[in-house]
C-alpha cells in the first residue's frame, strides 16, 4: 500500500505542534494553517520546517502559531481534520487553579496586547474572503484584457446584457463585501455571525436604498446636490430624527465598527436571558438596538472615517507623489508578514467607492513584483545549484505570485528564511516606486477603478498601463538580478555549514532541544585522513540501541547523523568522552557536547531527550569549550533520578554529525556495554 505524503505531513504537523490535546482550534487562509494552541512553548519551529511540504513555521503572539503550506493548504487542512486523533481536538482541557490564574495573566500580556488584538480582528475579518476577492480580481482581469484589445467597451453605458451580467459576477463580491466582513468579524468576536450580517444587510435592502433615491417620491426625504462632487446627499425624517442616507455597498469600516459594538451588547444579553429563551430575545434585541445605531450613527461615522483616511492619502499622492509612490512599496514588505496590510486594502476599496478610482494599488504592484523577482532569483540559483527542494518551493511561490498576485508563499517559504533577500528586494521596491513617482507625478500616479490582485493577469486594469508595466518590470528584474549576483544564503552560515571546525551551536537556534546542538556536516575533509579508522567508545554503561529507535524525531531521522542511543541504569551517571579530540561545543545547560577528532570526525553526545528544558539542573559539567580531551575523560556528571523525576527520557545519544563526509559509519547495537566499550565504527 502506498503512503499518502499529504497525510504523512498532516500527522507530522499535528505531532510537532504538541499533538491534538495541544490544539485549541485550527483554521486556514490561502497559504497558512493557523493554530490556536494551549501551550505554544511545546512547539519547535525548526522541526516543523523539516516536514516535507512545509514552507515555514511562524510563531505569533501568545499561543498562536502558523504553518505555511502554500497552495496545498486546503488539502493538508482537510487531512489534519480527518485524522482520527483530531476527533477530540479543540475540546476544553481541564484547568487547575494555576491554569486559571495563568490564563488571567495572559490576557494582559505585553504592553500593546490590545494593538495585537486589533490587527488580528482586522486580519481575521478579511482573511476568509481572500479566495472570492482573488476570483473577482481575475474576472476583472479577463474583462480588462478584452477591453484593452478593443473587443468590448466595458465602460460604455449601453453594454449588451451579457456583459452587464459579467459585471455582476465580480461586483457581487465588492458590493456585498460589508455583509461578508460583518459575518467574519462577528464570528471572530464569538457573536452569532448571521446577526452581524443581518444588521449590515438592513442598510443594503431595496427599501433602505429607496430612501436614498431623490426620485423615489418617499415623503420625508430631502436631497441636496454636492456641487463639488456632483453627488446627491439625502436625509430622511425617521420618527422625527434626521437619518443621513448613504450607499453602504463596498464599505468595510462600517461593519468593523458595528460588530465591535455589537459584541459586548450580544454577550451581555446572553448573560441576562436564560438559555432556553436566548435564541428568541438575544438576536431580536441586538437587531432592534444595533440597526438604528448603525444607521443613524455608526454608518455615517464609518464613511466619514474611511473618506478622511482616503482623502489624506490622496492629498499626499497629489502634493508629494514621489514620496507616496516610494513609501507604499517600501512599507508593504513589513506589513504583509504581520497581517497589517488589510487596513490599506480597505482604503483601496473606499477610494474606489468615493473617488471612483484607487491610487494605492499601482505603487503596491512595485512591491509585489519586487517580491516575485527575488523569488525568481532564488529559483535561478536553486536550478544552478541543483537544489531540488528550494527549486520546488520557488517554482510554486513564483507561480502563485505571477498569476495570482499572492506574496505569502514567497515571503514565508523563502524570503523570511534568508536575511540577505529582504535588502535586495527593497531595492526593487524602491526602483519601481521611484519610476511610478517620477513618470506619474503630473497625472496623479498610476490608478485603477477596480480592486485587483497585482499579478501579470491584472496589468491591463491599471492606467497609464505603460508606466505601471515599466515600474513592475524594473522592480522584478532589479530584485531578481541582485539576488542572482549576490546570492541569497548568508556567507557566514554557508561557511559554517561547510567548515569542519564549525561548532554545533552555530547551526540551530537556542532552546531548540536536540537540534540546538546539531554539529555541521563537513563538506570537505582533509584528504590526508581519508581511510582512517576510528572506534567510538561508549560514554557510559548501558544498553545500546539503534538511533532510529530513539524517542526523538530529529535523532531518529538521522538528521544529526548516524549513531546509537544508550539506555543507562542507576541513579547517577558519569558521562565520558567517547573519543580523543577538541571540545567544539558545550551547551549552557550541560546536556550536550560536540567533540572533533584530529582526523575530522565530529561526534555529538546528547544526554537525555529534551533535557534542555531542565536548564542545567542535575548536570555538573567538567569541561569547557575548546578544551582538549582524551578518550574516557569526564564530560559531565548527571543525576539520572532527577532527570526521570522531571519526566524526561535518560537515553543518551551519540551520533557522527558529519556522517555524509565519512566513507562508512557502522553502529554496534544490541549489547550492554561498559564505559569505553565500542559502539560505533567509523571509516574516514
Amino acid at each position: 500500500m502506498t503512503t499518502n505524503p499529504t497525510r504523512s505531513a498532516a500527522q507530522a504537523i499535528v505531532d510537532e505542534v504538541g499533538g491534538p490535546d495541544n490544539i485549541e482550534s485550527l483554521t486556514h487562509c490561502a497559504t497558512r494553517l493557523r493554530f490556536q494552541l494551549r501551550d505554544a512553548s511545546k512547539v519547535d519551529p525548526a522541526k516543523i520546517d523539516q516536514i516535507p511540504g512545509v514552507m515555514g513555521a511562524v510563531p505569533q503572539g501568545g499561543d498562536r502559531f502558523q504553518v505555511v503550506i502554500g497552495g496545498a493548504v486546503q488539502s493538508v487542512y482537510s487531512d489534519i481534520m480527518n485524522l482520527p486523533s483530531m476527533a477530540k481536538a479543540g475540546s476544553p482541557a481541564p484547568q487547575s487553579d494555576a491554569d486559571v490564574k495563568a490564563a488571567a495573566r495572559s490576557k494582559a500580556r505585553g504592553k500593546v496586547w490590545w494593538l495585537d488584538a486589533f490587527f488580528e480582528y482586522l486580519s481575521d475579518s478579511f482573511r476568509p474572503l481572500l479566495g472570492v476577492l482573488l476570483g473577482a480580481s481575475l474576472i476583472i482581469a479577463f474583462t480588462a484584457v478584452l477591453d484593452a484589445l478593443g473587443l468590448v467597451d466595458f465602460r460604455a453605458a449601453d453594454k449588451p446584457a451579457a456583459w452587464v451580467f459579467v459585471d455582476a459576477m465580480w461586483r457581487a463580491v465588492f458590493y456585498f463585501l460589508p455583509l461578508m466582513v460583518a459575518y467574519n468579524a462577528a464570528k471572530k468576536l464569538n457573536v452569532d455571525p448571521w446577526v452581524g450580517a443581518t444588521i449590515m444587510g438592513a442598510l443594503m435592502t431595496p427599501e433602505f436604498m429607496k430612501l436614498n433615491n431623490p426620485d423615489s417620491g418617499v415623503p420625508g426625504v430631502l436631497c441636496t446636490v454636492n456641487e463639488t462632487l456632483g453627488t446627491n446627499q439625502c436625509v430622511a425624517d425617521v420618527f422625527g430624527l434626521p437619518l443621513q442616507l448613504n450607499d453602504y455597498g463596498g464599505q468595510v469600516f462600517v461593519p468593523l465598527i458595528m460588530v465591535a459594538l455589537l459584541a459586548p451588547l450580544y454577550k451581555g444579553l446572553k448573560k441576562v436571558f436564560p438559555e432556553n429563551v436566548q435564541m428568541v430575545f438575544v438576536p431580536f434585541i441586538s437587531m432592534a438596538i444595533m440597526i438604528p445605531v448603525t444607521a443613524f450613527l455608526l454608518g455615517p461615522l464609518g464613511i466619514w472615517l474611511g473618506n478622511g483616511l482616503g482623502f489624506g492619502l490622496a492629498w499626499l499622492n497629489t502634493n508629494a507623489p514621489i514620496v507616496f509612490a516610494i513609501l507604499i512599496p517600501l512599507i508593504y514588505p513589513f506589513l504583509v508578514p504581520l497581517g497589517l496590510h488589510w487596513p490599506l486594502n480597505a482604503l483601496m476599496l473606499i477610494n474606489i467607492n468615493t473617488l471612483g478610482y484607487d491610487f494605492i494599488q499601482g505603487p503596491m504592484g512595485a512591491w509585489n513584483f519586487a517580491c516575485f523577482g527575488a523569488t525568481a532569483g532564488v529559483l535561478v540559483l536553486s536550478m544552478r545549484d541543483k537544489d531540488v527542494q528550494m527549486r520546488q518551493t520557488a517554482t510554486g511561490a513564483l507561480a502563485a505570485g505571477l498569476f495570482g498576485g499572492i506574496s505569502e508563499p514567497s515571503l514565508y517559504g523563502i524570503h523570511l528564511r534568508f536575511k540577505r533577500i529582504y535588502p535586495r528586494m527593497l531595492v526593487g521596491c524602491l526602483t519601481g516606486g521611484l519610476i511610478i513617482g517620477i513618470l506619474g507625478a503630473g497625472i496623479g500616479g498610476v490608478k485603477t477603478n477596480v480592486f485587483a490582485f497585482t499579478s501579470l493577469l491584472t496589468i491591463p486594469v491599471f492606467d497609464p498601463i505603460w508606466i505601471y508595466a515599466i515600474a513592475i518590470a524594473a522592480a522584478f528584474f532589479v530584485a531578481m538580478a541582485l539576488v542572482i549576483v549576490s546570492g541569497y544564503k548568508d556567507p557566514v552560515a554557508v561557511e559554517q555549514l561547510e567548515s569542519p571546525m564549525a561548532g554545533p551551536e552555530l547551526l540551530a537556534p537556542a532552546g531548540a532541544g536536540a537540534a540546538a546542538v546539531a554539529a555541521p556536516a563537513a563538506a570537505a575533509a582533509v584528504d590526508a585522513h581519508k581511510g582512517a579508522q576510528l572506534v567510538v567508545g561508549s560514554p557510559m554503561a548501558g544498553h545500546v540501541i539503534p538511533v532510529t529507535e530513539v524517542e526523538d524525531k530529529v535523532f531518529a531521522s538521522k538528521t544529526l547523523g548516524d549513531g546509537v542511543g544508550i539506555q543507562p541504569t542507576g541513579a547517577q551517571a558519569q558521562v565520558h568522552s567517547p573519543v580523543a579530540g577538541k571540545v567544539a561545543t558545550v551547551t549552557k545547560t550541560g546536556h550536550a557536547f560536540g567533540i572533533k577528532t584530529d582526523t575530522g570526525v565530529e561526534v555529538l553526545v546528547h544526554v537525555g531527550i529534551d533535557t534542555v528544558q531542565m536548564k542545567g539542573e542535575g548536570f555538573d559539567v567538567a569541561v569547557t569549550k575548546g578544551q582538549e580531551v582524551a578518550e574516557g575523560d569526564l564530560l559531565v556528571t548527571v543525576d539520572l533520578d532527577k532527570v526521570r523525576a522531571a519526566g524526561f527520557d535518560t537515553t543518551t545519544v551519540v551520533t557522527i554529525t558529519n556522517t555524509k563526509a565519512m566513507s562508512s559509519v557502522t553502529p554496534l547495537t544490541g549489547d550492554t556495554v561498559a564505559v569505553g566499550g565500542p559502539i560505533i565504527d567509523v571509516t574516514r
